[in-house]
């Protein structure tokens, strides 16, 4: 399948991403951490929790931006992201990731920052976040360590990654 809808996650949908997370992950940190950084009114920014949907209705795959900030500037932070095991590799988690990014450049954001796959996140823009600067506050491989400007007409700040508490957590 690879016809999926996204949406915005309402308060509805709460359980369906937690067991989306719970699911997609061999421990329940990432399913924590969402509730966390949902209880985060400094992170949580309503609309950038994108999920995709089957043809049903069922929750199969959550994008998540929050508020981080690089130095003093605002920027958001993708993740987690996850997917149910039977719809991995369907394109439902890439629809979320898109969705997600389609929705934080519609808002006006800038700069989205994520720590991840390197052979995975480059099909949506990230390239290294050290090209331009961004350096996370934890050892890390420079690979896997992206960033994404979704506005070529704003500079990019560098600096070290501020991420929201909730992170600190897991």
């Amino acid at each position: 399948m690879t016809d999926w809808t996204t949406r915005p996650e309402t308060a509805a949908d709460i359980a369906a991403v937690r067991g989306v997370n719970l699911a997609a992950f061999p421990t329940p940190a990432e399913a924590d951490l969402v509730d966390a950084l949902r209880a985060d009114p400094a992170a949580w920014i309503d609309g950038l929790s994108l999920l995709a949907t089957a043809p049903d209705g069922t929750v199969t795959g959550h994008a998540l931006l929050t508020r981080c900030h690089i130095g003093d500037r605002p920027a958001l932070a993708l993740a987690p992201c996850a997917v149910l095991p039977a719809a991995q590799r369907t394109g439902a988690g890439s629809a979320a990731v898109r969705a997600a990014l389609d929705a934080a450049r519609a808002r006006g954001e800038h700069l989205v920052v994520v720590l991840g796959h390197p052979a995975y996140y480059p099909r949506f823009g990230f390239t290294p976040a050290s090209r331009f600067g961004i350096r996370a506050p934890f050892e890390v491989p420079d690979e896997a360590m992206m960033a994404l400007s979704l506005d070529d007409t704003r500079p990019v700040p560098a600096g070290t990654i501020r991420y929201a508490a909730a992170f600190g957590e897991v």
